[in-house]
């Protein structure tokens, strides 16, 4: 009597002619095809510290923000001081992402939207300053705190990714923006607050990343570490070890498991059509 592994055809990669065989078999030969980390990139060091800077850049940029707000909180500068450096570094950042290829018609146009959106901020910066009264101030900070990590975690740093969204991003900042303008003293301190989140979340990332530099990181820094230390030396400990988690601990970790990066590519990889030019 015959053995019935040796009477069966021999196997092959088509699914219709392996009625013999178990679904899940496969010949040695399946495995021929495979292939490991075709499309590995290694980074090196210096890459890894320039990519986690941008994340840096931006944690400094919120924590400037975060330092306006307080300062209006505790009355330590006036709303109209605020919006008036807030308005003159915006029309100065302007012309310089503009840079030579500014034109008149654009400039125009740009400012009646500039005005129509503080116009309709300042119409509606009581409704928002009243917006959240009913909940409580702790409540509002924790929430606050919540979507100001989410827009740190969706905010586009220059690569594709499953969780970059612009709109999630500019959105969690407006939204934390509207509940720490509701714990200022009068609509006038939300509104302010309310335009310079505008300026710092919807406008601040085109010049930054047009002029984003390792000096401008080392400027925020410092900036960051000379309020913050005005303000409160826990503080300022937890923003230094924060950047130093970013920007130390992460590439090296990053360096480090790297080589263990094993991706297998073979038979079973879904199917590309490429087509082919008909000369």
């Amino acid at each position: 009597m015959d053995n019935p592994t040796t009477s069966r055809r021999p196997w092959k990669k088509n699914l219709y002619e392996n009625r013999e065989y178990a679904d899940n078999y496969t010949d040695p030969s399946f495995l021929k095809d495979m292939k490991t980390n075709t499309n590995l990139k290694t980074y090196t060091a210096a890459e890894a510290f320039t990519g986690a800077t941008r994340l840096s850049q931006q944690i400094s940029m919120v924590t400037v923000f975060l330092v306006i707000f307080h300062h209006l909180y505790t009355e330590r500068i006036g709303p109209k001081t605020i919006f008036f450096q807030s308005a003159v570094g915006t029309i100065v950042g302007y012309f310089i992402y503009a840079g030579r290829d500014i034109q008149v018609a654009k400039f125009i146009e740009d400012s009646k939207t500039a005005v129509a959106v503080l116009v309709f901020g300042f119409i509606f910066s009581p409704l928002l300053h009243t917006l959240t009264n009913s909940i409580s101030t702790d409540t509002i900070f924790s929430m606050t705190f919540f979507v100001l990590v989410v827009h740190l975690i969706c905010f586009d740093y220059g690569i594709s990714g499953a969780l970059v969204s612009k709109a999630i991003s500019l959105n969690a900042a407006i939204f934390g923006s509207i509940c720490l303008a509701s714990r200022l003293s009068s609509a006038l301190h939300a509104f302010v607050l309310l335009e310079v989140a505008a300026v710092f979340f919807a406008l601040g990332p085109f010049l930054v990343c047009k002029l984003y530099s390792i000096q401008l990181l080392v400027l925020s820094m410092a900036v960051c570490c000379y309020f913050l230390h005005s303000i409160s030396h826990t503080i300022l400990c937890t923003y230094v070890c924060a950047l130093a988690f970013v920007n130390v601990f992460c590439p090296w970790l990053f360096l480090r498991l790297q080589k263990y990066k094993n991706n297998i590519n073979g038979p079973w990889d879904e199917a590309v059509v490429v087509e082919e030019s008909v000369t």
